[in-house]
Order: structure tokens, then C-alpha cells, then sequence
């Protein structure tokens, strides 16, 4: 019998933490995971296949929104299906053989650069280089066989590109945790079979309000008197006019019945509202040893 593979659209390289994530999401299933360089490369790959899904992420702990992904998840009509939360570790890593001492620069994404700044300066030889990716950063040090240079990215990295790691967990907070978001066209079937079986029980609007004296208040009162928890609200400007906004809000609930009800009670005070994705609330997860994303992938290949 075939095996069904599933294909993850990622941003970044293999061994990406959106690699990371997406393989914890989708656990125990054959993924096939197309690495994206930007974005806006990742929301075209799936417009141009809608069989194909992808992992997105949206908000950090430490560095908070990725803005312009709000953006991209509402003009794209795909939809949210699931969330995951993942704890984020950055290691450094060099080709084998190789100190710290050793090390003159370090290449990796300006996140993660950022994350890291106390570590390096107790190592101010390191000149700290900005990069596009963090796996990507591990790959072109083996492709070119870089000595004297290491990346911030993580174990399955190392991993994949058979570098070593000089020192593990660098980054300054430990309580640092990405909020990926599961998009797909497939977004019907997903949903349904959560409501089928009582799992829906968050949902992700955008909306704009007139810009009227108390708007947004009135909404957030409604949504109060329906037991409707607002867990996220981000503001963006609406572009080409002035002074009127977006507002993107995470909403959880307990009923879905009663939820579809408070929609009900607040759309007519909203313009262009659109639902971006209903789905279940998702779990925090710390990234799992870097021997059981290759086993998973030997699964596939084989």
C-alpha cells in the first residue's frame, strides 16, 4: 500500500525551526518539507499548489508580531487550520573540529542574533553577520567548507549538515517560544472534522471599525457578555487611509454554537470582517531531540 506524503510549505532551510515545528504538528505522518526562502515565496508556493500546506510563523515571545505575515495570511483567502507553539534553542556550530576561540564570525538570522547577545559578549573576537536564515546559514558553511565561521541554528541543523555543535542553548532567555500558524486551501474538510468532534475552539478574525468614538469597545464589550476570551490583539494601518486601522484578534471559546452567536451580535458593527481560520487551540511543545526528526525522515525517503 502507498504512503500518503503530506507536503509542508516552510520558510527558511531544511532544519529550519519552521521544519521543526511543522514536523511536531503533523507527528507521526510522511511529510514532504519544501524549504521557501522568504514569505511571500511560501504564500506563492501554496497559491500555486492547493494541495500543499503551510506553517507560518506569527508571533515570538521575546520579538513579538511578525507584522507583515498579517498581511499576507489575509490577502491570500488561505485559512488558518492549527496552531503550535514551539520553544525556540539556538546552538552554535561549526565544522568539526573547531573551538570557540577558533570561531571569527558567526552568520544567522538577526533574530536570533538578537536572542543571543549576551553570550557573545563574553567573545567580543566574534563579529556577529546577519543572514537569511538560520539553517541556511549551517548549510553554506558546509557547502563551502567554512572554517573559522560558525551559525546560530538548530540540532537538526547540525544534523542535516554535519556540523558540530560548540555550544548548545546560547540564547539569553529561555522562556523564548514561536507561534506558528497552519495554513492550507484545504481548509473545509480540516474544519469540519474538528467541529464534528467538539475540537474547535479558537478562531482568528481582521476587521476594521469606523472610526467612530468607542468602536472598538462596544465590540470587545459584546464579545465579553458571549464568554468570548480575546487572547491577541494586533492593530496595522489601513494603507491609503489615513488614520483607520486593521484590527487582527485571536478569539478562544468554549461553544462553538455561542461563539458563531457573538459574530453574529458584532459584525454589524465591523467592516470587511473575515474569519482567517477556525481551529483548536494549540499545545507548547519544547523541540524534540534532532534523532527523531532523521528517523522521520528516513520513513519518508524509504
Amino acid at each position: 500500500m502507498k504512503t500518503t506524503v503530506k507536503k509542508v510549505a516552510i520558510q527558511g532551510g531544511a532544519g529550519a525551526n519552521h521544519e521543526i515545528a511543522a514536523r511536531n504538528y503533523f507527528e507521526g505522518e510522511n511529510l514532504e518539507i519544501i524549504p521557501c526562502l522568504t514569505f511571500p515565496d511560501l504564500f506563492a508556493t501554496l497559491q500555486e499548489d492547493k494541495t500543499k500546506y503551510g506553517i507560518v510563523a506569527i508571533e515570538n515571545t521575546l520579538a513579538g508580531s511578525l507584522l507583515p505575515n498579517h498581511t499576507l495570511l489575509k490577502d491570500s483567502n488561505l485559512a488558518i487550520i492549527g496552531e503550535y507553539k514551539l520553544r525556540i534553542k539556538h546552538n552554535l556550530m561549526a565544522l568539526p573540529g573547531q573551538t570557540i576561540d577558533d570561531i571569527k564570525e558567526v552568520h544567522s538570522h538577526p533574530m536570533a542574533l538578537a536572542q543571543c547577545e549576551a553570550f557573545f559578549k563574553n567573545y567580543p573576537h566574534i563579529k556577529l553577520i546577519e543572514s537569511e536564515d538560520t539553517a541556511l546559514s549551517a548549510m553554506q558553511i558546509r557547502e563551502n567548507l567554512q572554517m573559522g565561521i560558525a551559525a546560530i541554528a538548530s540540532e537538526l541543523a547540525a544534523e542535516l549538515y554535519g556540523l558540530e555543535i560548540i555550544e548548545k542553548g546560547i540564547e539569553t532567555n529561555k522562556r523564548n517560544f514561536t507561534r506558528f500558524l497552519i495554513v492550507t486551501d484545504k481548509a473545509k474538510t480540516e474544519v469540519t472534522e474538528l467541529l464534528e468532534n467538539n475540537r474547535v475552539n479558537k478562531s482568528s478574525l481582521v476587521f476594521s471599525l469606523p472610526h467612530e468614538e468607542g468602536s472598538l469597545s462596544k465590540v470587545l464589550t459584546i464579545l465579553a457578555f458571549y464568554n468570548i476570551n480575546l487572547t491577541k490583539i494586533q492593530s496595522l494601518p489601513v494603507v491609503g487611509k489615513e488614520w483607520e486601522y486593521l484590527f487582527y484578534v485571536d478569539l478562544t471559546f468554549k461553544g462553538y454554537p455561542r461563539y458563531l452567536q457573538a459574530l453574529d451580535a458584532i459584525r454589524p458593527l465591523c467592516k470587511n470582517m473575515k474569519i482567517l481560520g477556525e481551529y483548536e487551540i494549540g499545545k507548547q511543545s519544547y523541540a524534540k531531540s534532532n534523532e527523531t526528526y532523521m528517523q522521520q525522515q528516513e520513513a519518508v525517503i524509504h
